[in-house]
């Protein structure tokens, strides 16, 4: 795991959580330097600081998609939404705000580390009675398929294929629906709906696809148990 932030407190104070829970955390203090190692020695996950000394977090964040799906989790100061969309929009699995809670810290961790790397390993999702084959294009619920409209397969394979992300409303828009609906957030609204009504046992109290206050919206499924 790699933590790029320039804070020598932050940086220390990382290295001791994450280690004292199993993780191998290697730390930098600038922008390139992280780049480098990110490319050298391909970490599982990244913590990624936005007020680095070199370069914007969110440059940094742009130059390692251009070539890396490695998770990236923003940890910085800055607490608008407009910032948390921006590093979402482009690329970002999830972002927490400084001073931060280790417990949260730590869920955050895990959670992109669990689904990420195996989601792409995987074409078939599983978890508790839901079933996505993402090959075969079919949905289970039980021991019930589930009618999905085209649309609605397209907004679930979405989310599938990024479960544990914080997906903007822009971005969801985009890949579903095209760059020319960006603006058109209704239709999110209207389709996860709809969605929550075949696959969520109670679509009022939604367990699988959840809100993102503002933001969009994240797709999690608890572990099972043991």
């Amino acid at each position: 795991m790699l933590v790029i932030d320039d804070e020598a407190q932050i940086r220390r104070l990382l290295e001791l959580t994450l280690e004292s829970n199993g993780f191998m955390v290697r730390a930098v203090s600038t922008g390139r330097e992280g780049i480098a190692k990110v490319a050298s020695e391909r970490p599982e996950l990244v913590i990624l600081d936005l007020g680095l000394p070199d370069l914007d977090g969110v440059e940094v964040l742009n130059q390692v998609r251009g070539w890396s799906e490695v998770p990236i989790l923003i940890l910085s100061v800055r607490n608008t939404e407009s910032d948390t969309v921006a590093c979402l929009d482009a690329g970002a699995d999830d972002y927490l705000t400084k001073p931060f809670r280790t417990g949260e810290l730590l869920a955050r961790v895990r959670n992109a580390i669990r689904h990420r790397p195996s989601l792409q390993e995987e074409p078939v999702f599983v978890a508790r009675d839901l079933q996505v084959d993402l090959s075969a294009r079919t949905v289970r619920k039980g021991n019930e398929t589930v009618k999905l409209t085209a649309t609605e397969y397209a907004l679930l394979a979405l989310f599938v294929r990024n479960a544990g992300r914080v997906l903007t409303h822009n971005y969801i828009l985009e890949q579903v629906w095209g760059p020319a609906f960006a603006e058109e957030s209704q239709y999110t609204r209207v389709y996860v709906g709809q969605l929550r009504k075949k696959i969520e046992d109670d679509p009022s109290n939604p367990k699988i696809i959840l809100t993102e206050s503002g933001i969009g919206y994240r797709f999690y499924v608890e572990p099972d148990d043991g």
